[in-house]
């Protein structure tokens, strides 16, 4: 993330002179998401220079993998590039953000249909930005607002051994391993298959890492074997005025996510799961504060063995709360699954 922050002008500018000169290379788009209610969908994308990128594997050494990683993050967003985005017959134009990035959503038909939607991206050619291929796709995940579970889970030093607290550490691991590299907590699979008993219920996955993660994440979760569902990563809202203030806002922008998730399944019940590491404990206290009776249980992977006035502070503060869930911290998934089994949350 700071990398990214850092070089922004710089890549930002040469993106820019490359178009003007017809240098870009063919370009891609990259679906992130599309997912949503009865009513409406959200949609993101990224418009980027299409590189190739060699394709994760456990037998790759540590050199490899740094390779990798620098090509994922010196790749060429492509901003002010028109996109046409269409869902069920419907088409909007979307202009790509500084980062690339381009969002937006669409009303649904007045009933919910069970029928496997996709959203489909075509790159609008002009002088200078020349598409890879005609159309990329995504399949679209559709859920009742009343639907009647769904879970809410950080990513780093939650499910993804990161070491998020020991920057030297989180930076090696991030440029030096690859998605079939990187190492899951035991027993996440499994506890997240039980909590969405396999499927039945939705996972939407709140991270502050920012998009240029996205494949390694999805192919963490799909290598794994760990539930899949939409990522919900950290926008950098960057631009040539506010590039140096930029680079805070983690708990803020996770916040906001959770919130609009709530709001969107206004009938739906979380599980919250996260790490102590960093401000998760507190963020999911807001969370339930302000959202009475909608947080079934939380589940916090705890980091350090000396945080038990944090934790008895924060489980005293939200006991007052109306509605107040259970506050659960454990060493292991499989402590988790455990208080899960016997709440009754999960079968045995």
């Amino acid at each position: 993330m700071v990398v990214r922050i850092l070089t922004f002008p710089l890549r930002y500018t040469f993106s820019k002179v490359k178009k003007a000169l017809g240098k870009l290379g063919e370009i891609r788009i990259e679906p992130l998401y599309a997912f949503g209610n009865e009513d409406r969908i959200f949609v993101k994308a990224r418009v980027l220079e299409a590189y190739k990128q060699s394709k994760p594997s456990a037998k790759k050494n540590s050199l490899q993998n740094i390779l990798a990683a620098l090509r994922r993050y010196a790749g060429s967003s492509v901003p002010d590039a028109r996109v046409l985005v269409s869902f069920m017959g419907k088409q909007k134009e979307v202009i790509s953000d500084e980062e690339g990035i381009v969002a937006c959503e669409f009303e649904c038909a007045d009933h919910f249909s069970i029928e496997k939607h996709k959203v489909g991206f075509s790159l609008v050619e002009e002088e200078g930005l020349i598409r890879e291929k005609k159309h990329s796709y995504i399949k679209v995940r559709q859920y009742l607002k009343n639907h009647p579970i769904g879970v809410i889970s950080d990513i780093d030093d939650t499910i993804l051994i990161s070491h998020a607290t020991d920057i030297g550490k989180k930076l090696w691991l991030s440029v030096s391993k690859n998605a079939y590299t990187r190492r899951p907590f035991p027993g996440v699979s499994e506890f997240y298959k039980a909590l969405t008993q396999h499927g039945k219920y939705p996972v939407f996955y709140v991270s502050s890492s920012d998009w240029n993660l996205y494949d390694l994440i999805k192919d963490f979760l799909a290598y794994r074997n760990i539930p899949s569902g939409p990522l919900l990563l950290q926008d950098l809202h960057l631009n040539l005025k506010n590039i140096w203030r930029s680079g805070g806002g983690d708990h803020a922008h996770k916040l906001e996510k959770i919130e609009m998730l709530l709001d969107l399944y206004s009938g739906m019940k979380f599980f919250l799961i996260g790490d102590s590491g960093q401000h998760d404990p507190e963020l999911y206290a807001e969370i339930i504060k302000a959202y009475p009776g909608r947080i079934k249980s939380v589940y916090i992977r705890e980091i350090s063995d000396e945080e038990h006035l944090r934790r008895e502070g924060l489980i005293h503060d939200i006991s007052q709360y109306d509605q107040a869930p259970e506050l659960v911290f454990v060493k292991s998934s499989q402590e988790a699954m455990r208080h899960a089994r016997e709440k009754l949350y999960i079968s045995s």
